[in-house]
């Protein structure tokens, strides 16, 4: 009994193949979904709108685990309200991914012994063009295949034709409005890559590097500073003190000798400097480190650049042409030959930065680039989520986006690549700069005078657009006015630094305060059965692809699903995979053994008096189900909607109510139809309430049940309200007959299917109709003329008497179990005396204690357990 509005079904069937093939289903199930439009919204219906955009894959990717994993949580959010009625627009594109996509071309031309200076821009950029239709867009396919629900009629792309009107637009508008401009500033610099990259684009590892201490100045002029980049200092341009550090004062404003040049710097005071950490005193690069070019800044120092883009030492010397991990040893010899070094450490283990994409160490570097001016923008973003109209899911990941977005710095936005939107800015003969927006006229030829600046935008900065700018942005379009803004951004809490808060800071300013999403849901990482990270670079990495073959998409995604966790990473074994395509077989095989036996969704469902108890216990549990479901996906509670839902299914439908109806459909008449009609329904409201996580199986059981066309907009279940409390606590009490007896069979070794001669005294509980499931669920068979109760069970107000004379060899038996109980005692008294040893609790590890105190708890359960078996035994 629950609220749920029967599509059309003319032709209900109960045909079913004996076993459940998703190679021969998904593939063609999915294209019929496509092509009869049941993912593309319409911006024209007047109903409620829901909208996701998807977290654009880059177009050089693969789907990993991870996508697969938060796209079929997106895909469950959709699918669900679609059943529920609303116009819902799941919006499908892809990253032109500036910096990955230009290294996977100059590969290519690398293998031909060209570079992309041989082909010049225009030709390089043609070239990329055509890799990314020939090679890129792979995962689409792959989301295909997975079964994502997307709107394929509104497929993006970061450099197509609407959204670089859009990067053109903003980016002409934050000009204008003074949020963009152009400095000399220090920035991460990958010597690889050629181009600057972000503080998020910078992994930091613990390397093995080495500190080594220098001698500068002379005399009573001596200064003592520490550095792990000794190469740096041919560009120091000051040493810093405290200026309340007493040790230095007589040398503050005085300039001492830096050794292997012929210059002299100054010694200036600053607060930045801490007293207490090494000498108190630190060497100022102005130009190689970004705490020094503050220092600089501060006090007028000159900034000396010493190596060049490709991190090769440029200052005129016996060191200059030499790389700089090649000159940082030949300095440390040099130096060492002088009398300069005061003392080394090796290793000496610090955090260095990787550039994220190719690993090499970053340099920091000053250099001339764009910036976004970000104070006002992160300022509106913070508040966004303050004020509550939008919400961090879960809550405490508030702290990290505020810990971020209160502290932002501003943004460098160039890229010295030639793959990516160019910034659209030109540079006269007469040092005129203007920025030009989309409908705006080149301001002058090239033979006039007049260049472009030959940077690209950080492709962060077109997908910081994503959620208005694939809606139509800057136009007002249709798309725009009703899917904007959108319900739900669903991603990877690494990435709430790299993407959210952008899309936040843009979509504020360029929507007048309409923020780009009312909820963001942060999921953790996919991590190996173990809880370590997968890598490629690891063989724990694993192809979603190869399980969708072996086991089947549902299964895939009925795994990730049932360990998300919101906010927390997620283990994933390719056993719980194999668990989930046994879910999958365990709905088909019970559904084809219902329709087998008068499963139906015909008619309406019978009054609640002429069903058994057993019938209003489902009915009653199902309501709560879909309660429970609908309470859980609000809250974004994936792992425990899917743990409710294979609960109930499993354990509930098919283990509990098939089996306890069984004998109704086998006595038949009137009671067998009423309960055929009651599981049809169950059946029907299973089959909704799984369709958004386990697509295929499920529609291919439900089309087949109901005749319907379709679950993918079939009406989501609604709680009708139906409880009924008398029942619930009827067939809980027989299952703890049933579970107890079942029990006492298995400790005394006999076989599941082998048949006991037993009496059953139910007077006094309600489950008199009910003997005779009990009797065929427990194998038990009627007591006859020579029956003797060796064992007797009161469960639950009932007994159950056992003869189990001639089944079990008692004398065997208690051998067994006495030799079973001397091990357990054995373990509790070892486990007792470790935790009684005062000297090995204080050394050993919490973890190891915590072991053996739960090897105590269990063999405590042991022996409890074997004595109870014990005392059950027939006296022999």
């Amino acid at each position: 009994m629950t609220e749920n509005t029967q599509q059309q079904n003319p032709a209900p069937t109960t045909e079913l193949p004996t076993q459940y093939a998703p190679a021969e289903v998904e593939g063609a199930l999915y294209e019929r979904w496509v092509d009869r439009g049941y993912f593309t919204a319409d911006a024209n219906s007047e109903k409620e709108p829901y909208t996701i955009v998807i977290p654009p894959p880059n177009v050089t990717g693969a789907l990993h685990l991870g996508h697969a994993f938060q796209v079929t949580l997106m895909d469950a959010l959709t699918r669900r309200k679609r059943m529920q009625g609303y116009e819902t627009l799941w919006l499908p594109g892809m990253d032109h991914a500036g910096i990955a996509t230009q290294n996977k071309v100059e590969q290519q031309l690398a293998e031909e012994g060209k570079s992309r200076q041989d082909l010049g821009r225009e030709a390089f950029t043609d070239r990329v063009w055509q890799w990314k239709d020939e090679y890129g867009g792979r995962i689409l396919g792959q989301l295909r295949r997975l079964g994502a629900g997307l709107d394929w009629s509104r497929e993006r792309f970061t450099m197509d034709e609407g959204l670089s009107k859009a990067v053109q637009t903003i980016f002409k508008n934050l000009y204008d409005d003074g949020l963009i401009y152009r400095a000399e500033r220090i920035i991460n610099w990958c010597p690889r890559c050629l181009t600057a990259i972000s503080d998020i684009e910078v992994d930091y590892q613990d390397d093995d590097g080495e500190l080594v201490s220098l001698k500068y100045g002379e005399g009573d002029e001596t200064v003592v500073v520490a550095t792990t980049r000794v190469e740096t200092m041919l560009g120091d341009t000051a040493v810093a003190v405290h200026p309340d550090d007493e040790r230095y004062a007589h040398l503050i404003g005085r300039r001492i000798k830096l050794p292997l040049t012929d210059r002299t710097i100054p010694v200036v005071a600053d607060t930045h400097v801490d007293p207490e950490f090494g000498t108190g005193a630190v060497k100022v690069t102005p130009a190689h480190d970004p705490n020094d070019f503050a220092i600089g800044q501060r006090h007028g120092l000159e900034s000396m650049t010493i190596m060049d883009e490709r991190g090769v030492i440029t200052v005129h010397g016996p060191f200059q042409g030499l790389d700089r991990f090649e000159a940082r040893s030949a300095i440390v010899a040099a130096l060492r030959e002088q009398g300069r070094v005061v003392a080394e450490k090796r290793p000496y283990v610090h955090s260095v930065g990787h550039c994220s994409r190719c690993k090499t160490t970053v340099e920091p570097r000053l250099s001339l680039q764009w910036w976004v001016k970000v104070d006002t923008l992160a300022q509106a973003a913070g508040d966004a989520v303050r004020d509550g109209r939008v919400a961090l899911h879960p809550k405490d990941m508030e702290k990290r986006y505020f810990d971020w977005v209160d502290n932002l710095n501003d943004w460098c936005i160039s890229r010295q690549l030639w793959w990516g939107h160019r910034i659209p800015v030109w540079y006269g003969p007469n040092g005129e700069v203007v920025c030009v927006g989309p409908d705006d006229p080149i301001p002058g030829t090239e033979a006039e005078g007049w260049t472009q600046d030959e940077d690209v935008l950080d492709t962060w900065f077109s997908s910081g657009l994503w959620p208005f700018s694939t809606l139509g942005w800057p136009e007002k379009t249709p798309d725009l006015e009703k899917f904007y803004s959108t319900d739900v951004l669903l991603t990877g809490h690494d990435i709430i630094f790299f993407w959210v808060v952008r899309m936040m800071m843009f979509g504020l300013y360029a929507m007048e305060d309409q923020v780009p999403f009312k909820t963001v849901a942060l999921t953790g990482l996919v991590r190996d059965e173990f809880g370590k990270k997968m890598s490629k670079s690891n063989p724990n990495a694993v192809d979603p692809i190869d399980w969708m073959n072996a086991y089947g998409s549902d299964a895939v995604r009925f795994t990730l699903a049932r360990g998300a966790n919101p906010g927390a990473d997620v283990p994933i074994g390719e056993d719980w995979v194999q668990a989930s395509r046994n879910f999958a077989n365990k709905i088909w095989n019970a559904t084809r053994f219902a329709l087998m036996n008068g499963a139906t969704v015909e008619g309406p469902l019978p009054a609640p008096e002429e069903m058994t108890a057993t019938d209003r216990w489902i009915l009653s549990r199902l309501n709560k189900t879909v309660a429970e479901v609908d309470a859980f996906y609000d809250d974004f509670q994936f792992a425990k909607l899917s743990d409710a839902l294979y609960h109930f299914a499993w354990d509930e439908v098919f283990d509990w109510y098939v089996e306890l109806s069984k004998t109704t459909f086998f006595e038949g008449g009137e009671q067998a139809k009423v309960s055929g009609r009651v599981l049809g329904e169950v059946l029907d409201v299973t089959l909704r309430l799984l369709h958004p996580i386990v697509p295929f199986v499920t529609e291919t059981l439900w089309t087949t049940l109901t005749g319907g066309e379709t679950l993918v907009i079939a009406e989501w279940p609604k709680d009708s309200g139906f409880r009924d409390a008398a029942a619930e606590s009827e067939i809980e009490t027989l299952q703890q007959v049933i579970t107890e007896v079942r029990r006492f069979r298995a400790d005394q070794g006999l076989q599941p299917g082998q048949r006991v001669p037993a009496r059953l005294d139910l007077g006094g509980t309600a489950l008199a109709p009910h003997e005779a499931a009990i009797r065929q669920l427990l194998r038990l068979q009627p007591e006859g003329d020579a029956f003797s109760a060796t064992a007797t069970l009161p469960v639950a107000g009932a007994q159950v008497a056992l003869d189990l004379s001639g089944t079990i060899d008692v004398a065997a038996e208690r051998k067994r179990l006495a030799k079973d109980l001397a091990a357990a005692e054995k373990e509790k008294a070892q486990a007792t005396g470790k935790l009684g040893n005062e000297a090995f609790l204080a050394k050993a590890p919490d973890a190891v204690v915590d072991k053996i105190r739960g090897r105590l708890a269990k063999a405590d359960e042991d022996i409890a357990r074997i004595q109870q078996q014990l005392e059950r035994l027939p006296q022999a």
